[in-house]
């Protein structure tokens, strides 16, 4: 289920960036991916959810999803076609959360612009922008990987009961 490597289009977003700012505790009330999707980064860019494309990737400074512990901000990141966040360092809530939802992210110190297409191998913990210049990042543990390829963390377990059963 996991791509790799991602290739997508950045967005690019600076330190600090909330849970509250990439799905407002207004929208919180529903349990509707669209919803949450069509409001993805609303309290940093109102137009964001419009604007994004199924596979772009974020990339941003240090502490991304910082704040509350809701797993909807990385839900709503991902429905609203995210493929891959790419940032200097992760809220460590978040960091699970996302993992858990089946969104891939990866802790890489990048240079790049706004629109640039960057390739992320996850298996190599790899990201190259504009096919040029190649970073090191922090790779994933290998059963962090699998959770990822299984879809998340509740896609995993199923996978495992089954494979039990077997």
């Amino acid at each position: 289920m996991m791509k790799n490597p991602i290739i997508g289009r950045v967005w690019k977003f600076g330190d600090d960036v909330d849970t509250d700012v990439i799905i407002p505790g207004k929208y919180l009330r529903t349990k509707d991916m669209q919803v949450f999707a069509a409001h993805a980064m609303e309290g940093i860019d109102p137009e964001f959810a419009k604007k994004v494309k199924p596979g772009d990737i974020i990339v941003a400074g240090s502490n991304f999803g910082c704040g509350s512990s809701r797993e909807q901000a990385p839900l709503a990141l991902k429905h609203a076609g995210i493929a891959c966040i790419v940032a200097r360092s992760f809220a460590r809530i978040f960091f699970r959360n996302a993992i858990n939802v089946g969104l891939p992210l990866i802790e890489a110190d990048i240079e790049c612009q706004e629109g640039d297409e960057i390739k992320v191998d996850l298996l190599k913990g790899e990201v190259t922008v504009s096919g040029k210049t190649t970073y090191e990042g922090n790779k994933l543990p290998d059963f962090l990987l699998q959770i990822l390829a299984d879809g998340g963390l509740v896609a995993h377990r199923k996978k495992i009961q089954i494979e039990q059963r077997e």
